[in-house]
């Protein structure tokens, strides 16, 4: 019987909505599965055959360590998504990687701890005249945390923001706000295994001149839907410029619309996401089936 470890982090135990849906799947499918917190030293994860990466949620404040734990773990056991998904996938400079291989993403701009934080908010402004709101977030980051909305004019507040961020050694992502989030929403669609499986609506979650969450993610209304040939072809694309060979066993492609309406993409989650199998009947077996089959053969 296959042993899968099911990665998450004590503070997210109870949490994770998808967690049920995925023990009974597994237990279905004749493998053997359970949680196990990441910085658990009582874990042995060589005992496991494969270890799923699903809510260790606690990471953005703890990345260093986090990193050091997934490389030691990958040495262990068979670690999913991989290891050099995870490197690249954590940190949201993928972004740049993306756009440079044709997939339409929201224009971003990314400050570093030694920039001239002032000066370059300054000129992002000035590339985007016609917007009237910003987001400000973390290169590294989950869940909304440490995010926020801010009009043009809260100039004072984009810039003690920034600077919070980037004091730490934290590096910044500046956005515009596209304001048909409003109203629509995002659309995430679900692949298993490569292959596209369903779609949520996800409402809007940044509101105007909130302080950022101080959960360990922010609070989701989420929906069905049905996505749209657009959104399809787009979600597409992201996923076949993934850096990587095989299938992997999940991934989320998160997008909105710009203020033209065309599908643009806002976040590929590809370490951690969750993948509201209670929308889509079956899901949580594709899921374990695709990880029993990325489990080497000699764990089977």
């Amino acid at each position: 019987m296959p042993r899968i470890a099911l990665v998450t982090a004590r503070v997210a135990r109870g949490t994770d909505h998808d967690m049920p849906a995925l023990l009974q799947a597994f237990s279905v499918a004749g493998a053997h599965a359970e949680e196990a917190d990441w910085d658990d030293p009582a874990v042995d994860w060589s005992r496991y055959d494969a270890a799923l990466l699903r809510s260790p949620w606690d990471y953005v404040d703890r990345h260093a360590e986090f990193m050091v734990w997934a490389e030691r773990t990958a040495g262990l056991t068979r670690l999913l998504n991989p290891l050099h998904v995870l490197r690249w996938n954590i940190d949201k400079h993928y972004l740049a990687d993306l756009a440079a291989a044709g997939v339409a993403t929201v224009p971003s701009r990314f400050i570093e701890p030694a920039e001239d934080a002032d000066a370059a908010l300054s000129a992002f402004l000035a590339e985007h005249p016609a917007s009237t709101e910003f987001v400000i977030k973390p290169a590294i980051g989950a869940g909304s945390r440490d995010a926020r909305r801010h009009g043009r004019d809260q100039l004072d507040a984009m810039r003690e923001h920034l600077h919070q961020l980037l004091a730490v050694g934290r590096s910044a992502l500046l956005q515009p706000y596209l304001a048909r989030v409003d109203l629509a929403g995002e659309t995430a669609l679900i692949y298993l295994d490569g292959e596209f499986n369903h779609a949520i609506r996800k409402g809007p979650l940044l509101r105007p001149g909130a302080a950022a969450t101080r959960e360990l993610y922010a609070s989701e209304d989420i929906a069905p839907r049905t996505a749209e040939p657009d959104e399809l072809a787009l979600a597409a694309r992201a996923v076949a410029s993934i850096p990587v060979e095989a299938s992997l066993c999940y991934a989320r492609v998160d997008l909105i619309r710009d203020d033209a309406g065309a599908p643009c993409l806002l976040e590929l989650e590809l370490v951690e996401p969750s993948l509201f199998f209670a929308h889509a009947t079956g899901s949580a077996s594709r899921l374990a089936a695709a990880v029993l089959q990325h489990t080497p053969r000699s764990a089977l």
